[in-house]
């Protein structure tokens, strides 16, 4: 089965954008200064409407950058954000089935700042990409598995508090795997979320996606709602029931196959560890969300799927993530982001030649 990587179209929240703050104001200086371009110039999300979301998280980034700024802590992560996907060169493949000429991006640069709303779109497209590309593997190796999804959490805490729910939430999910409840999971992929309370309060829950052999669901091997809010409860060590949602992967509907329906789940548990709309909504729950998730892993996975989605590799070419590796004939036509417009813009004396 062959799947290409999801556009934002399908598998992201909304797209909002969002003004900035005077902050940034030398940021938009030197580029309209500097770039020398017509006001006018042909805009990407025109050119190539499939990569409108490169407007948007784009802005949103500059949104993050302006905060930063606030505080001369983070002056050194807003310059690296401010400098993030500035110059995008997209190659002119041909579409095999149609004959169309289109856009794949083929080369750009990122700051890989965690709360970069551009890498992280480009990071959980990346993982989704690496995971669809295991499919056809695992599908081959266990031809019967079944597959979960497991959502698990704890109550809102402060911000301020966040770094050490997530420690206690760490040493949970390990107390967890040892337990007969998890003994059937033949491997999982589990990711880590925190999202915003309108009250400014954290809430930090994972994402996981359990693959199970079909004997899970028979007799004793199954483990209802109740036992896995118990089994949480008892890892977290806990004096309430948490809240759980489980819920089993299969196809249903328009999709044809149980792998073309766990290739679509995949979007739920690969997502953003933060949305950008909970980051640009509060200056100080931003930088001190910076401060509590400094050097932590949001990422894990083990079993069977340990290492599918080779977590430590990230480079630029990772982060580029286009399609199949269609053919082009080597010329690169240029877009830089043009932060007075919030849109990227041509710029044709950065296009290269084959």
């Amino acid at each position: 089965m062959t799947t290409e990587a999801p556009t934002l179209e399908s598998c992201v929240d909304g797209q909002v954008e969002h003004s900035t703050t005077s902050a940034s104001t030398s940021c938009i200086v030197e580029y309209t200064h500097d770039s020398g371009f017509c006001q006018d110039s042909e805009d990407l999300a025109t050119l190539s409407p499939r990569d409108q979301p490169w407007d948007t998280h784009r802005c949103q980034a500059q949104g993050v950058e302006s905060i930063y700024r606030t505080d001369s802590d983070f002056d050194k992560l807003a310059q690296r954000v401010s400098d993030c996907s500035r110059l995008l060169l997209f190659g002119r493949p041909i579409d095999k089935d149609t004959g169309e000429i289109g856009f794949a991006l083929r080369r750009a640069s990122f700051c890989r700042v965690r709360h970069c709303p551009v890498c992280q779109w480009r990071r959980s497209l990346m993982w989704r990409a690496r995971f669809y590309q295991a499919i056809p593997t695992i599908a081959a190796e266990y031809p019967k598995a079944r597959w979960l999804f497991l959502t698990l959490t704890v109550r809102n805490c402060e911000i301020t508090e966040l770094s050490e729910t997530l420690k206690a939430m760490n040493a949970g999910w390990q107390r967890l795997k040892d337990r007969k409840e998890f003994a059937k999971v033949d491997g999982f992929i589990r990711t880590t979320e925190v999202t915003r309370g309108d009250d400014g309060s954290a809430h930090p829950h994972f994402h996981c996606l359990l693959m199970v052999p079909p004997s899970y669901f028979t007799g004793k091997s199954y483990v209802t709602h109740a036992q896995w809010v118990e089994s949480w409860r008892q890892a977290m060590r806990l004096d309430y029931d948490p809240y759980i949602h489980v819920q089993t992967v299969k196809a249903k509907g328009e999709v044809a196959s149980t792998q073309e329906y766990l290739a679509r789940a995949v979007c739920e548990t690969l997502k953003y560890s933060v949305k950008p709309d909970d980051m640009l909504a509060d200056d100080g729950w931003l930088l001190e969300l910076t401060r509590q998730l400094h050097r932590k892993r949001f990422i894990a996975s083990g079993g069977a799927l340990k290492d599918v989605l080779r977590e430590a590799d990230e480079s630029d070419d990772d982060l580029i993530v286009e399609g199949d590796g269609e053919a082009d004939d080597g010329a690169r036509v240029a877009f830089t982001w043009r932060p007075v417009n919030k849109k990227y813009k041509r710029s044709p004396r950065h296009d290269t030649h084959s």
